[in-house]
């Protein structure tokens, strides 16, 4: 490098990645194939803007290896050239897992606070219904990938096509956490959501197993186990700005953040809950294409906002030829969306007349 810059390393699972952040570097001009083919041990490598003034540098292993000591030199002194070495070893695949994940401690550039939003008010069924579609992955994460076909890509594609026929069914705005193949940081686009004013926030994905025959699409909400822990991490963030519409928590206690997003939650659990069922319901009538038990629960970060009811869609299994074909076909995307608009018409409707009889 031309500088010394701050920097990280830490390890990530499935696929087994050693993960590089730095502060502002420049990679234009990357050859990133050339550095590929430099040793059998990197299967993949990928580079690009990770979050507004970092950089992420990717490499994925052919076989599970951990960091043994990482530093940076200044050949040339203080303020000349800088060089980062990594000592990577041969592990085993439970002594990687035991080893990988962010490093909590890691201290980023803090953000230039951005005006909140205004308070948003539960959906009467008056008016448009705010939806916010989110494409899985996107730039240096492309998901899941089969036989060339990319889940960052195609959830891109479903996406769009999923805006298009909500738009001309009218009714709707449409937001998209993403509309190119860029990184978006899973928290930032919770927040896109929320300056977005949604009613709804969905996360469309298409997950592969290694093993196993699974196929059809899969709705998923917020599990209960991850509810606490999600809210104690949004607690701990210094951004707090951004946790709950219109509530400024930033000069706030953890205790009083906790106790109103478990609140906020009360009301927006059930509503979450309501929404996935129409979902699948809306998926299974259009398409016959839903997974033997369609409704799950998990901790996906973009899952734990607290005042917005939300779902993860997984779509299918890109590891099924057959739902990989269905997939790829265009008219089957189509009656998936079609799907998925009902039940949001359904669901919005449905909401609308629970709130009314709660003001009553």
């Amino acid at each position: 490098m031309t500088r010394a810059v701050p920097w990280r390393v830490f390890t990530l699972d499935d696929p087994q990645r050693v993960v590089l952040d730095f502060s502002e570097l420049d990679w234009s001009g990357l050859d990133t194939g050339a550095l590929r083919d430099m040793s059998e041990r990197v299967a993949d490598l990928r580079a690009g803007l990770f979050r507004p003034g970092w950089t992420r540098l990717v490499l994925t292993l052919s076989a599970p290896m951990v960091v043994e000591n990482a530093w940076m030199t200044s050949p040339d002194g203080e303020g000349g050239t800088a060089v980062l070495s990594l000592d990577l070893a041969q592990s085993s695949p439970e002594e990687f897992a035991a080893t990988t994940g962010a490093p909590d401690s890691a201290v980023f550039t803090p953000v230039t606070p951005r005006p909140m939003p205004s308070p948003k008010t539960r959906q009467t069924g008056f008016g448009d219904l705010v939806v916010v579609l989110d494409p899985g992955h996107g730039g240096i994460d492309p998901g899941a990938e089969r036989e060339g076909v990319v889940e960052a890509d195609l959830m891109l594609t479903f996406a769009r096509q999923l805006q298009e026929t909500l738009l001309r069914s009218g009714g709707f705005k449409v937001v998209l956490t993403r509309d190119s193949d860029i990184f978006v940081p899973l928290e930032e686009r919770v927040t896109i959501a929320r300056r977005a004013g949604a009613d709804v926030f969905l996360s469309l994905h298409a997950d592969a197993l290694a093993q196993g025959r699974a196929t059809g699409a899969t709705v998923y909400t917020l599990s209960d186990a991850a509810t606490d822990a999600a809210s104690q991490s949004l607690a701990e963030r210094h951004d707090r700005e951004d946790i709950l519409a219109g509530v400024d928590l930033t000069r706030q206690s953890d205790e009083v953040a906790l106790v109103l997003m478990d609140l906020a939650r009360t009301e927006t659990t059930p509503r979450s809950e309501a929404l996935a069922d129409a979902l699948v319901e809306g998926i299974h009538s259009a398409t016959r294409s839903t997974y033997k038990s369609p409704r799950m629960k998990a901790g996906f970060s973009v899952l734990k906002a607290p005042d917005i009811p939300s779902a993860l869609i997984e779509l299918g299994f890109l590891s099924s030829p057959r739902d990989r074909k269905l997939l790829q076909d265009e008219n089957w995307r189509r009656q998936a969306a079609e799907g998925i608009r009902d039940a949001l018409q359904y669901w919005a409707l449905q909401d609308a007349a629970k709130s009314d009889h709660l003001r009553r």
